[in-house]
């Protein structure tokens, strides 16, 4: 199938091309994917239902976790089911409209996902340098505003993208190459200045994300500072080993999120099937790794899975 390389001002679809230059492996390119996607459905909904189901998991830091969790499925539902549909049937198209959303919701949703890890932090932060105030500063009302403020904010700063995509003549082509509709993505394809768009992304990442993981960093250092204060070696150890999954899932999520964000402003010379297979790395796998380190690390939601029902 042929699409032309020309479009007009405002094209009612676009072209997904998926992975540049690997076209002939997209059905085994998709097998992978296909599963990842499936042990992220199965462990996301699993985690979601063991801590709902187990008053003694209704803690800030597993409460944080099921928002993670509801993040992390919305996030990857909202992109591979379409990667498939391409990789499997050759369903390229995509509508304007549906674009766009598929931006906002990515974005906003990565966006609330980098909240929900500083909260995470805040909570070892307090469980760790002042724990005798832990229940009393984490109440579930504070909980409840976190979350909130966390998606609120993330859907707030989000929402300019769609409308500055939206206002964008299109001139060039409608031919995006990748496997998903991302801000960068077509913002490389109109036809007009798209500097002062290009800085507001820039601004918004580093207002969430870039100062999140400042935050984040900041959180550790203190938290470091506390453990070391303590008399034992084993005392400082178990303390450090109730920072460990948030460590993993946070290195998990954040390296491929920084390089993605990177190589799309400044790496040129990124191969474009490198780049748009971290993007589905960033996108895919935190979602299905998450639930697994938090299982497999955690005790207590350990137990409850290898738990008996009778």
């Amino acid at each position: 199938m042929s699409f032309s390389n020309r479009t007009n001002l405002h094209p009612s679809t676009f072209i997904l091309i998926g992975i540049p230059g690997l076209e002939n492996a997209h059905i085994w390119i998709s097998i992978p994917f296909c599963l990842v996607y499936m042990v992220a459905l199965l462990g996301n909904f699993a985690l979601l239902f063991i801590i709902k189901t187990d008053t003694s998991l209704h803690e800030p830091m597993y409460l944080f976790l099921c928002m993670l969790a509801v993040t992390d499925l919305v996030v990857c539902t909202i992109a591979i089911p379409k990667l498939l549909s391409l990789f499997w049937f050759k369903d390229r198209e995509i509508r304007f409209e549906a674009c766009l959303t598929q931006v906002f919701l990515i974005h906003s949703c990565s966006t609330m996902e980098s909240g929900f890890f500083l909260a995470m932090a805040f909570d070892r932060y307090v469980a760790i340098c002042k724990p005798l105030r832990h229940s009393a500063i984490l109440t579930h009302t504070v909980i409840g505003s976190l979350g909130l403020a966390i998606v609120f904010r993330g859907a707030v700063l989000i929402s300019p993208h769609p409308f500055l995509l939206r206002w964008l003549p299109y001139c060039k082509t409608n031919i995006i190459s990748h496997t998903y509709c991302e801000f960068m993505a077509l913002i490389k394809l109109a036809c007009a200045e798209t500097r002062i768009r290009r800085a507001y992304s820039l601004i918004v990442a580093f207002l969430t994300g870039g100062l999140d993981f400042i935050l984040i960093i900041c959180s550790y250092i203190l938290i470091l500072h506390a453990v070391f204060q303590l008399p034992s070696k084993e005392a400082r150890l178990k303390t450090l080993g109730t920072c460990g999954s948030h460590v993993c899932v946070i290195l998990v999520s954040y390296i491929p999120a920084f390089f993605s964000f990177l190589t799309h402003r400044f790496g040129h010379h990124v191969p474009p099937h490198v780049h748009i297979f971290v993007a589905n790395i960033y996108l895919l796998v935190p979602p299905m790794v998450n639930p697994i380190i938090y299982g497999v690390r955690t005790k207590r939601i350990r137990e409850r899975i290898l738990k008996n029902p009778a």
